[in-house]
């Protein structure tokens, strides 16, 4: 049985700029008071990596392992002994697809980490919209999206990548590669919400990593799967992300893939975002 205390509880301080809001006839929060409490909590997030700068390893080293391991390690295996340039510019690219699912299991356990620390019950109980929140950590995920493809692509160019179109389509490819990492967040943020622990939720997401990853066309062609993984491979849209990315660098027909990942991005947005909102409502 806990002992009763006199002393009263220093409340937890709310994030700087979290103010009673402006709230329309019905009670809900106005946009330009949302978009400040997002402002907040993003600054809020961010802080809270530059006090732990630990958590930016995934984001910094990643990377760096991945080209590197696959590069060398498969590379040849792949384009052939002596041929790792060629296949550097096939690989890069579709290695910007994958930020988003690695950047995005680090969202879900955080979530799901936060809930466990009493952060979200704390948020819960501001006179803030409850999306404001989960759109704040997705904000300050997708900076460390850019910080990741930024050292991506500074490996590329080192071991001989090249843009072969223009600046502007390479960046509308880092630009697919965020849109869609950012939809992806929904998933995770969903999954962290409804595990129980940050153990399940990691355990869960490879199960759905492993798959997307290594059956697409991020590391090799699919002309060299058997049958039944080109097809699943077709449909997989890491492989129309990359494939979208690599065109848009390397040269080639772009509006197909472009538009099926933008068509995944808005699909899974639209189902997932309202669902993890709910689901932040409920969770106790």
């Amino acid at each position: 049985m806990s002992t009763a205390t006199t002393a009263k509880a220093a409340p937890t301080k709310a994030p700087t700029g979290i103010r009673p809001p402006a709230a329309d006839a019905d009670g809900r929060i106005g946009p330009r008071a949302n978009l400040r409490h997002i402002g907040a909590l993003v600054r809020r997030n961010a802080l809270q990596i530059k006090q732990d700068p630990e958590s930016m390893f995934d984001a910094v080293f990643m990377p760096i392992i991945f080209t590197l391991l696959f590069v060398y390690v498969f590379g040849g295996a792949v384009s052939g002994k002596g041929n790792q340039d060629a296949y550097v510019n096939y690989l890069i690219p579709g290695l910007m697809a994958m930020q988003g699912l690695n950047i995005a299991m680090a969202v879900g356990t955080g979530i799901n980490d936060d809930f466990k620390k009493g952060v979200m019950d704390r948020f819960r109980t501001m006179p803030i919209a409850r999306s404001s929140v989960l759109i704040a950590k997705i904000v300050v995920e997708i900076g460390r999206m850019v910080v990741a493809t930024t050292i991506l692509l500074t490996m590329g160019f080192i071991l001989g990548f090249s843009v072969e179109t223009s600046v502007f389509e390479l960046l509308a490819a880092v630009g697919l590669s965020l849109l869609f990492g950012a939809s992806l967040m929904w998933i995770f943020i969903l999954l962290g919400l409804t595990m129980k622990t940050a153990q399940a939720v990691q355990g869960v997401a490879m199960l759905v990593l492993m798959p997307l990853q290594f059956g697409s066309s991020i590391f090799a062609k699919p002309t060299t799967m058997p049958g039944w993984l080109q097809t699943f491979t077709d449909y997989n849209p890491l492989s129309n992300l990359a494939d979208a990315a690599r065109n848009l660098v390397n040269g080639g027909p772009v509006a197909h893939s472009a538009l099926m990942t933008l068509g995944w991005a808005v699909a899974i947005t639209v189902i997932t975002a309202p669902l993890a909102v709910a689901k932040f409502r409920k969770r106790t």
